[in-house]
């Protein structure tokens, strides 16, 4: 490729508008240009740098024993509704009407034409196990698309879904993608650690995601370097520590003006983790809208992943001071002692549950309860795990005297891989026959992982302050071939080279832009913002020197290198940036 051939162009300036290291340098470096919020065209740099992860992906994916195939982006609302899924998403689910005035869905994810493809191509436990895939475009009307490619609305995604007779085999397959994602992961050239997560809108049992440490992630991620727990805040555990202490009578104290548990245990005398602290919600419960109250430990804060989660909730959102008054509470001064359970669902941590003599609010405007003790003057309709981890906490699996305890670091998550089991499957009747003749429901699993935001950690990861510094088995080619054509002799040496070096099967750009269009340090300067592993230059100095200048991007030391001897030179130094 000729860079008078390229459509695109490199940027001077830094981007204003990019909220991201990555996003400024995938666009000054001409991979990509926005089109609106979260939506991108990928120029000559950046979709070969795509398709280079999509043939990594593919590669990987078939090793574990993948078909690809293709689906369409356009589904039927119905396929949808059977799943609950057009009720459960929100407004990033695309909804519309086709001239039939038929509901449609532009899919973010593919679990309900799996599932319906399934249902009409395996009828028998020998047509089982399979694993499909595909990449392919997705839309997801995002809230806040952020970071460039981190957070888009349109986006390239690798999802695959695993077919399997029972959980044994879904183990099986679950177990080969947790052990390929890393190994796409090491080939791009990212580095990646797998963490328990949330099964979220997706179902399922179990889940991981893998996630690339950065300080610019949206997500926390809770780790013990004793013991190797890591998990995303949404799930993370920790290890509660209980008191054994003997019920006292309830009684009523005046607390004026004293809402916040800081202020009220320091009127008291009393520590935080002395009191109870409430946080109010309300969704759908069964049939019903209830307000829901979830009760932990003043010391603690709710986790409301975990609260949705154990009360098995739709569409959870905070509760307003109506909601609150609406069952007989007091904003502020709030407990389950004395409001209309009837409308409420009363959620409360372990840690409350076992905790004698906490002092909770009266439902009274300046009054709180002291030694209130669930069991004898309040029961949980729930007990459960509902607190949310925090730097300091305990280690959960760590022995309980080792003091170990969590960290937190940001990350993105580059990667997904769910056991879904047969929500999918039943729901739309992909059934197959057992040995025994008798129909069961197709066990399934799901496992995606975004290619742009991949691009978009990788220039994370690989950059200085020149520009990127991209690994060679993504970078859009392999050698950067730089001429400064200062007449005839640097003419025709650049462009014999450029013909030897396509002619030996090595991946290579050619700046073949005349001085009068970009000056020699315009031409370095892209080369460096650009990223490619290796640079070559041929110049009137280079080969009054006895040949032309070889330097890999990541370092600064150069070498003239003789014309006879170049290719074997670029070769080599191909074969050690390999990953």
């Amino acid at each position: 490729m000729r860079f008078t051939h390229l459509f695109s162009k490199t940027l001077r300036e830094e981007q204003k508008d990019a909220d991201a290291v990555s996003h400024n340098l995938l666009l000054r470096a001409g991979y990509v240009r926005q089109l609106a919020a979260g939506i991108f065209s990928y120029l000559h740099f950046g979709l070969r740098t795509m398709r280079k992860i999509e043939q990594i992906l593919r590669e990987e994916m078939d090793r574990i024993g993948g078909d690809e195939i293709s689906m369409p982006v356009v589904h039927p609302a119905e396929l949808w509704q059977k799943t609950n899924r057009w009720y459960d998403i929100d407004e990033s689910l695309v909804r519309f009407k086709d001239r039939g005035d038929r509901d449609m869905v532009l899919a973010m994810t593919h679990e309900e034409v799996v599932a319906t493809l399934a249902s009409r191509e395996i009828d028998s436990y020998k047509h089982l196990p399979k694993l499909v895939y595909q990449i392919q475009t997705k839309f997801r009307d995002e809230a806040r698309a952020r970071g460039g490619l981190i957070r888009v609305r349109e986006f390239t995604m690798k999802d695959s879904y695993s077919l399997d007779t029972d959980m044994g085999g879904l183990q099986k397959q679950y177990d080969a993608h947790y052990h390929a994602y890393f190994k796409i992961f090491e080939r791009i050239g990212l580095p990646a650690i797998a963490i328990l997560s949330d099964t979220g809108m997706m179902g399922g049992q179990v889940a991981h995601e893998y996630m690339y440490v950065t300080p610019i992630g949206e997500d926390t991620i809770f780790i013990c370097e004793e013991s190797g727990y890591m998990a995303n805040k949404e799930v993370a555990t920790i290890r509660k520590v209980y008191e054994d202490k003997a019920p006292l009578p309830l009684e009523k104290v005046f607390t004026p003006q004293k809402k916040t548990i800081a202020d009220l245990a320091d009127f008291l005398g009393k520590e935080a983790r002395e009191t109870g602290k409430v946080v109010f919600y309300k969704g759908q419960v069964g049939e019903d809208e209830k307000v829901i109250m979830a009760l932990v430990r003043g010391d603690m804060e709710v986790n409301p992943i975990k609260v949705q989660k154990l009360g098995k909730i739709m569409k959870m959102e905070p509760a307003t001071e109506a909601d609150i008054v609406a069952i007989q509470s007091v904003p502020g001064y709030a407990s389950p002692i004395g409001i209309d359970r009837s409308r409420v669902l009363v959620i409360a941590d372990e840690l409350v549950a076992k905790t004698n003599n906490l002092v909770v609010g009266a439902n009274e405007t300046d009054y709180h309860l002291i030694n209130a003790c669930h069991g004898r003057d309040f029961t949980a309709d729930m007990v459960g795990d509902i607190v949310a981890a925090f730097d300091g906490a305990l280690c959960p699996i760590s022995e309980p005297d080792s003091g170990h305890t969590l960290h937190s670091v940001r990350g993105i998550e580059i990667g997904n891989i769910f056991q879904l089991g047969t929500k999918y499957t039943e729901a739309l009747g992909a059934m197959f026959m057992d040995v025994s003749g008798r129909p069961q429901p197709i066990v399934m699993g799901s496992y995606g992982i975004g290619v742009g935001r991949l691009l978009a950690c990788l220039c994370e990861e690989h950059h200085d302050e020149n520009g990127l510094i991209l690994p060679i088995s993504v970078a859009p080619y392999q050698v950067h071939l730089v001429g400064l054509l200062e007449g005839e002799a640097t003419e025709l040496a650049a462009e014999q080279l450029y013909r030897d070096l396509q002619a030996a099967g090595i991946e290579v750009i050619f700046d073949d832009r005349h001085k009068k269009t970009a000056s020699p340090g315009v031409k370095f300067s892209d080369a460096d913002l650009i990223g490619i592993p290796i640079r070559v230059t041929v110049s009137k100095r280079s080969l009054k020197e006895g040949g032309v200048e070889l330097k890999l991007r990541r370092e600064e030391e150069r070498s003239i290198v003789p014309l006879e001897e170049i290719l074997d030179r670029v070769k080599t130094a191909i074969d050690s940036l390999q990953i």
